[in-house]
């Protein structure tokens, strides 16, 4: 079994972390996985053995962007046999010199999209024409899987691909079920907006509108939980709208499950409001803490809403729409039983039975099994 991936631990990021958890945990139950990563500054190790999933690294360039292309994908398939290859994420070079490969070799082909959002309006204007150039490869995988009913719903309506093509595996998370130190009370009222430090991840949204929540909420305070970027921008945001001694901006590490599951318990709200979400881990694992949410009405972060879980605010909305949308949902929020948290082992799972579809066709039989 192959796994592409653009990245791969000790690099950390959402894809990253997907295709790490699913291959460890394979791994455990007896499937071979080698996993084909890029190495962007030819220091890092060509071959090594991480939690017991064999990985494999190809130079990758060029190193100061993140559209780079890795041509060695091609050579470190064609040494080997592989009953499957698995392309993890769609946004870089990697993955059509990787699906291309897979197909020229005959190899049974599988995509898992992990769609996201960008900050770029010209990268945004170009994924119209990505998902076109890719169709032709797409069309001919053995397994097309998204992370959210969403996911699925978006690539088969603009690739035009039936959506019984599409196999939906949600991603798992590993934050502790409750802190595993008693929960702090915050000083004042406290919204959190978590995720990446871009524009397009909306926690500007949250600083414009806190002005209008002080009105009414004296003692609000921001806290936005993320690294990238947009964080010089956002400084100069908050100052511009004189909240900066109510914001504060750095990141959980991601290895640090229990500060955030803390971080979660200490929150008056949870916000995500972000252009495009695919499927909001941060979201499940604030609803699983019982934090009440608010988030952009749009993507993936829709469904949160529809389902009764979460409070929801067009992107559209003014600040003080927003700010009246965060006041209604603190004094009056949406209430909801614990969501209960996917888990990797799940999502572990759901990969095994798309890999044992493929492998379980006319001319594959036998080829995937836990051993």
């Amino acid at each position: 079994m192959l796994v592409t991936t653009p990245r791969y631990p000790p690099l950390i990021g959402g894809v990253e972390t997907h295709a790490h958890e699913v291959a460890v945990r394979l791994a455990r139950q007896g499937v071979k996985i080698t996993v084909l990563t890029t190495d962007l500054t030819g220091e890092m190790e060509a071959e090594c053995c991480l939690d017991g999933v064999h990985v494999r690294r190809v130079r990758a360039y060029p190193a100061d962007r993140d559209y780079y292309f890795a041509p060695g994908i091609y050579s470190a398939m064609k040494e080997s046999t592989w009953d499957i290859v698995h392309c993890q994420g769609y946004q870089t070079l990697v993955a059509p010199i990787a699906m291309m490969s897979a197909l020229r070799l005959d190899i049974p082909l599988v995509v898992t999209f992990h769609s996201g959002g960008t900050s770029s309006r010209l990268r945004h204007a170009l994924r119209g024409l990505q998902r076109a150039a890719l169709r032709p490869l797409l069309v001919r995988a053995a397994a097309l899987v998204a992370v959210s009913r969403f996911e699925a719903d978006f690539f088969s309506r603009h690739l035009g691909i039936e959506r019984t093509r599409f196999d939906v595996v949600a991603n798992g998370s590993n934050l502790p079920a409750r802190p595993s130190e008693p929960r702090v009370e915050p000083i004042g009222t406290l919204i959190l907006s978590v995720g990446r430090l871009e524009r397009y991840k909306g926690h500007h949204r949250v600083i414009e509108a806190l002005p209008h929540v002080c009105d009414r909420i004296p003692d609000v305070r921001l806290r936005i939980a993320g690294a990238g970027p947009y964080e010089a921008s956002l400084h100069r945001l908050a100052m511009r709208h004189g909240v900066a001694d109510r914001v504060s901006i750095g990141p959980v590490s991601a290895s640090d499950r229990a500060g955030m599951a803390s971080l979660l318990s200490q929150a008056s709200l949870v916000t995500l409001l972000s252009e495009y979400e695919a499927h909001s881990i941060a979201v499940l694992e604030a609803l699983a803490l019982e934090r009440p949410v608010l988030v952009a009405d749009t993507s993936g972060l829709r469904e949160f809403a529809v389902a009764g879980q979460a409070r929801s605010v067009p992107l559209s909305s003014t600040p003080a729409e927003i700010a009246a949308a965060i006041i209604q949902q603190i004094a009056d929020p949406i209430s909801t039983s614990r969501v209960p948290l996917p888990t990797w082992e799940e999502c572990a799972a759901g990969v095994l039975r798309v890999y044992q579809s493929v492998a379980a066709s006319p001319d594959k039989s036998g080829l995937v099994a836990a051993r």
